[in-house]
């Protein structure tokens, strides 16, 4: 898994969109109906223990935009992202863990993003995504370095325009993500060789 393995090299991993409300749920709190992968609850719990013993900051949105369906045309509201309603699924990070997480990059000399916070194919729900990339894309213009990675990032900072504001963007598929996950990729052998 990804975030093990960053758990060796990173100070800060933020964790927004679908993935975050399985945390939540690990520590206790109400998601509705939001996406869970309740087979990784115990996962969760253990990323985030071995987070703390190696001084590692994971950061979970405050707060999300919540809706009664993925539709355009969705009710919506905004919550605390560990006590979304019944009925209610966490589409997008809310205003306060946009701020949250914009803090965090804004210190950051490294950034790797692969995830958007929320389904940012449909307008109400791409503030959080949007709000991320603009970060990045500005932190990246003063000096740090930022790489992209994953289909829907490359897709968003594509959508919003920001894919010539960041140092790369991978087109590599999944291969990025295996390389973070730390397995040795066939080309990358053939070179060392």
């Amino acid at each position: 898994m990804i975030i093990e393995n960053l758990l060796e090299k990173a100070t800060d991993i933020i964790i927004g969109g679908g993935m975050a409300y399985t945390f939540m749920k690990a520590e206790g709190g109400k998601i509705g109906n939001s996406l869970c992968e309740d087979d990784r609850l115990q996962t969760a719990l253990d990323l985030l223990k071995t987070a703390e013993e190696k001084n590692v900051c994971i950061h979970l949105p405050s707060d999300s935009v919540i809706a009664d369906k993925i539709d355009a045309k969705a009710f919506t509201s905004t919550a605390p992202s560990n006590n979304i309603p019944d009925g209610w699924l966490g589409l997008d990070i809310g205003p306060n863990a946009c701020d949250q997480f914009v803090n965090v990059i804004n210190k950051s000399k490294t950034i790797l993003w692969n995830g958007p916070m929320g389904v940012f194919e449909i307008a109400k729900f791409q503030h959080g995504t949007k709000t991320i990339a603009t970060a990045i894309a500005a932190v990246t213009q003063k000096g740090a370095f930022s790489l992209v990675g994953g289909g829907d990032s490359v897709s968003a900072i594509n959508q919003f325009g920001f894919a010539n504001k960041v140092s790369y963007v991978s087109t590599g598929g999944g291969a990025l993500l295996e390389y973070f996950e730390g397995k040795t990729l066939p080309g990358i052998a053939a070179i060392q060789e």
